[in-house]
Parts: C-alpha cells; sequence; structure tokens
C-alpha cells in the first residue's frame, strides 16, 4: 500500500510539472507573439547621407524594425547602400518607398514597374546586407479629381497595374506592400467579388492601413475589416498613426498631442492588433515628425512652412 501510495503521489506531481511546463510554454508564446513591432516611413531620403547614426539609433530606441525608405534620384546608391547595411547590423528592414497619386491611371503603369525595376537593379548590384528587403507602393488616386466621376474605372486601372507590379516584384524576389486608406473595405472590387480591400490584401504580402485618429481604439476600429480579412488571407497588415500635420482636422493626427498620449495611445492598438495572426504592428508616418516630436523640437505647421 505504501509503494502504491507513493506511486499516486509522484504520478501527482508528474501532471502538475506536465500543466505547469504548458502554462509556462502559453505564456511564452503569448510574450513573444505579443512582441511590439514598429514600423516608419522616411520620405527624406537625403538626410541619410548624414544621419545615418541618429536614424539608427533613434528607431532602435523606439522598437523600430522596419523603415519605408523613399528612393530618390538625387540620392546615390551608395548611400542608400551605406544606411541599409547599416540598418541591417541593428537588425532593421529597408524596403524602398514610392509612389504617385496618377500610378493608379493605365498610362502610368509603366512608371511603377519602372521603379521596381530600379529596386530590383539596384539590388543585383548591391552586397546582401545592402539590399533592400522589399517595396512598398504609395498611390492613392483619390486625391485627383477623376476619382470624384470615374471612381470605378479608376479602381479596375489601379487592380490592373497593381497586377502587374506585384508580379514584377515577386519575380525579382522583393516583399510587396502598398499603404492603402481604411475605406478600401467600403468599395467594391472591380472584378466583382467581394471588396477591394481583400483584392488588395490578396495581392499583395502586406498593407499598412492608414487608419488616422488620435485614439487607438478607433485606429484598430477602423482596421479590423483588414485584419480579419488578412487573418483570412494570411497577410500581414501595419496599423498606421499619423504624428504630422494635417489639414483634415486634428483629431486624425498626434502632432498637438503630448508624447505620453501618443504611446498611451499606441500601446491600445498593440494591446487590440494581437487578437490577429495578421498584425504586424504599428506605422508611424513619418520619421521626421516623431523625431521632432520625442525630442521637443518644434514641428511648423502647413500653413507656417507656406508662410
Amino acid at each position: 500500500m505504501r509503494q502504491r501510495g507513493k506511486l499516486v503521489g509522484m504520478a501527482k506531481w508528474a501532471i502538475l510539472a506536465v500543466v505547469l511546463c504548458l502554462l509556462l510554454l502559453s505564456w511564452m508564446f503569448k510574450w513573444f507573439s505579443a512582441e511590439e513591432h514598429k514600423a516608419t516611413w522616411l520620405w527624406d531620403a537625403s538626410i541619410i547621407a548624414e544621419q545615418t547614426p541618429e536614424i539608427i539609433a533613434f528607431s532602435k530606441e523606439q522598437g523600430v524594425d522596419t523603415i519605408f525608405l523613399q528612393i530618390q534620384d538625387e540620392v546615390p546608391d551608395a548611400t542608400y547602400r551605406k544606411f541599409i547595411a547599416a540598418a541591417r547590423q541593428a537588425e532593421i528592414e529597408v524596403h524602398g518607398l514610392n509612389g504617385h497619386a496618377d500610378w493608379a491611371y493605365e498610362e502610368k503603369r509603366d512608371e511603377g514597374l519602372a521603379f521596381i525595376e530600379r529596386v530590383r537593379a539596384y539590388n543585383a548590384a548591391s552586397a546582401k546586407n545592402e539590399r533592400f528587403e522589399g517595396i512598398q507602393l504609395d498611390v492613392e488616386p483619390y486625391q485627383l479629381k477623376r476619382w470624384e466621376n470615374e471612381e470605378s474605372s479608376v479602381i479596375a486601372e489601379w487592380q490592373n497595374n497593381m497586377k502587374a507590379w506585384t508580379k514584377a516584384g515577386e519575380d525579382a524576389g522583393l516583399y510587396m506592400s502598398a499603404a492603402i486608406p481604411f475605406w478600401l473595405d467600403a468599395r467594391q472590387s472591380a472584378e466583382g467579388e467581394g471588396t477591394f480591400s481583400r483584392w488588395v490584401i490578396s495581392h499583395f504580402d502586406a498593407v499598412a492601413i492608414m487608419a488616422y485618429r488620435d485614439s487607438g481604439q478607433q485606429m484598430y476600429d477602423l482596421s479590423k475589416e483588414e485584419l480579419d480579412e488578412a487573418d483570412d488571407l494570411g497577410k500581414k497588415v501595419w496599423i498606421g498613426a499619423e504624428l504630422a500635420d494635417t489639414h483634415e482636422g486634428d483629431h486624425l493626427t498626434f502632432f498637438r498631442k503630448p508624447v505620453s498620449n501618443m504611446n498611451e495611445e499606441m500601446a491600445k492598438v498593440f494591446d487590440l492588433g494581437t487578437s490577429h495572426s495578421s498584425f504586424a504592428g504599428v506605422a508611424v508616418h513619418h520619421y521626421e515628425a516623431w523625431y521632432a516630436k520625442e525630442n521637443g523640437i518644434p514641428l511648423a505647421r502647413k500653413n507656417e512652412e507656406k508662410e
């Protein structure tokens, strides 16, 4: 009987140990999956010539592991190579960024293809640690007058262009992403199957939702439909946060908000977003505004810049 009691006791301890291990594994999985990933847009690529150390240090400090860096003719390839090598050493990916509102039009398709070819050629001539990891396209035809009267036609042309661009990017071995507004889920695909947002998500590796609000809950709510669609499609979604000035309303940006408020609202986005397998993190628009805010540097409002 004593032996039997001893075996029962050992079995109980073994079961308890297994349960504790499972709980620990569950906690570790949740911790790693909830790790905060951030991206940022860097539009003025000219500053990387002199400010690479500062940009990399700030990005690491803020938890940025992806930079969408605009590719400009005025910036030499050697400057990009030096910057990307430094970023890679800091475990930060760099994606080539470009796009114009009229790139959605059929006659502008080749401009997008030429940009992708430029990145492909650059990568082919660069060392592995100097290459762009991918491309982000920022094409916003709804800013142009034609959208008001020919929305359906523009969407059809835009989709055909995106098909060509994503195919070219895939052939070049590039991770393809697109910056899109949150309201594409309220538009139908020109091909007649589902929402326009679902169509876009299905063709790209990832999207960055411009869900610009000064509330983490609202940013998530505006992105939820796209997150659900991406969950289903196995794609990734960045939720965008605006820090720069905008004429569209102060509720769309953290421009006038204190840093503490901005960080609190971003934390809410992470808390809500981690319930989605597609959630990639928060993308901050943009680097210059973010750096100025964190360092207490006054950044002129748009009307002040014109003056």
